[in-house]
């Protein structure tokens, strides 16, 4: 690919550099004669980068697979455009189960606990929390080790056993909408009002690094969103803007959001 060095500079300037570089080297395996080639589990800015790469290699096309529908983490698929067989996307689902009544235990602590084991991140996908439980969705190479050694988080002793995908049940998210009006399409001004946080420690929160347009950081307070863009902050979740709906007398920019929490 004659952009490969500007396309992987520009993804630098985000941080996905790294991450850029692998997907890369899987699409350009797939251009030289390979049927597909199939990532590890990404954060949804895995697609951006996808989209990206595909626009410059028109000979593939991408797919993704998260093992549920709505799934936040994703393997991608580089696919020859020629390629009329079923793609292996390795994913497998996993049920953990404790006693409820011993302790509450949180996403973290599935996290932690799992990292704790040494797997990578990027070795398995969503978290699905339950009461008494939580569903994994995970690398299917790693599924057995999983199996086999993950029996304790925080000392509450656990069970793990094969699930089918079909048998996931998506996290329920709930959904709050908010109509408000804005001086600007900045950055800061449009996600003050939607997480209902004072602009100026929003702007603290852009600086640390905390706030990310389209699961890229943020660029900086100033950064210009546009309909259809998703705004996530640490802590408080998720926001897409919805729709702009006009202009007030006053100048005022009608704003509508979706906020998942």
């Amino acid at each position: 690919m004659k952009d490969r060095e500007k396309l992987i500079r520009y993804f630098e300037a985000s941080g996905n550099g790294e991450q850029a570089r692998r997907m890369l080297d899987l699409a350009e395996q797939v251009v030289a004669g390979r049927p597909y080639r199939v990532t590890e589990f990404m954060s949804p800015a895995g697609l951006v980068i996808a989209d990206a790469i595909k626009a410059n290699l028109p000979q593939i096309r991408v797919a993704f697979e998260g093992g549920y529908e709505g799934a936040e983490r994703l393997r991608v698929a580089f696919i020859d455009n020629d390629f009329q067989g079923t793609v292996d996307f390795g994913v497998q689902a996993l049920k953990i189960s404790w006693d409820p009544r011993f302790r509450l235990l949180t996403h973290r602590d599935v996290l932690g606990s799992l990292m704790g084991l040494g797997i990578e991140r990027e070795h398995f996908g969503d978290i699905i929390m339950q009461t008494g439980g939580a569903q994994l969705i995970v690398d299917s190479a790693m599924a057995d080790y999983v199996k086999q050694n993950f029996t304790k988080i925080a000392m509450v002793s656990v069970s793990v056993d094969d699930m089918s995908l079909d048998e996931i049940v998506p996290k329920e998210e709930k959904i709050k909408e908010i109509r408000t009006t804005v001086a600007s399409l900045r950055l800061d001004a449009v996600a003050s009002s939607g997480f209902s946080v004072s602009r100026t420690k929003l702007v603290s929160s852009i600086n640390a690094g905390l706030v990310q347009v389209n699961w890229q950081p943020a660029k900086g307070p100033a950064q210009e969103v546009k309909e259809g863009d998703i705004i996530s902050l640490r802590g408080r979740g998720r926001m897409k803007i919805e729709e702009i709906t006009g202009t007030s007398r006053k100048g005022r920019i009608g704003v509508y959001l979706k906020r998942f929490m």
